[in-house]
């Protein structure tokens, strides 16, 4: 005798496979339909809620304060218009009050409910064949820009930069990198997923 469940009825059983079909359908279209390649404004939804609540109107780039928030291009199928970050070209600088968040019109958007510290953008990473400091030249600069301060990036006792649970993936440290290009990445958190 064993110890698992008993057998399955014709009904159990037909349930249970279509449950697990659909799963397989909505990650697979998930994927299609709203796939996870974008670093979002501050306290966006995942992905594919994002996509779908976003009505596209443009009221967080009209009020972002330096112009970081810009819209999807067309080419972009069920995304195309959505508001979108490049935290490589422009950083966000973490507005302490989000107006991007507060001006959206739906729950694309919201604000975190500890602010902006609670936003996570993106996830940034070192990458050490690029890093002078691994190549024992002193810099720092990522760590002094950094809006977040220690908890989110600080250099080691070799002065080399280490990211940390607190790194919100704002991109400051990304454009102040002296290196071209830089050697902190942002990977946009759905595709880490």
């Amino acid at each position: 005798m064993t110890d698992g469940p008993g057998p399955l009825d014709r009904r159990s059983f037909f349930t249970q496979g279509l449950q697990r079909a659909m799963r397989e359908v909505v990650g697979a279209l998930s994927d299609r339909v709203a796939p996870a390649r974008y670093v979002r404004p501050p306290g966006a939804l995942p992905e594919p809620a994002f996509v779908a609540a976003c009505t596209r109107c443009g009221a967080c780039s009209d009020v972002c304060p330096v112009h970081a928030i810009t819209k999807l291009a067309p080419s972009h199928g069920l995304a195309a218009g959505t508001p979108v970050l490049d935290v490589a070209m422009t950083a966000c600088i973490m507005c302490e009050t989000m107006p991007c968040a507060a001006a959206c019109p739906t729950p694309a958007l919201e604000v975190p409910p500890w602010g902006w510290r609670d936003a996570k953008l993106a996830e940034v990473t070192i990458d050490a064949s690029r890093c002078i400091t691994f190549r024992d030249v002193e810099c720092g600069i990522c760590a002094r820009v950094c809006p977040v301060g220690e908890d989110a990036l600080q250099m080691d006792e070799r002065g080399r930069p280490v990211i940390g649970a607190a790194c919100t993936g704002c991109g400051q440290c990304l454009n102040a990198c002296v290196t071209t290009p830089s050697s902190l990445v942002a990977t946009p958190l759905e595709m880490l997923r």
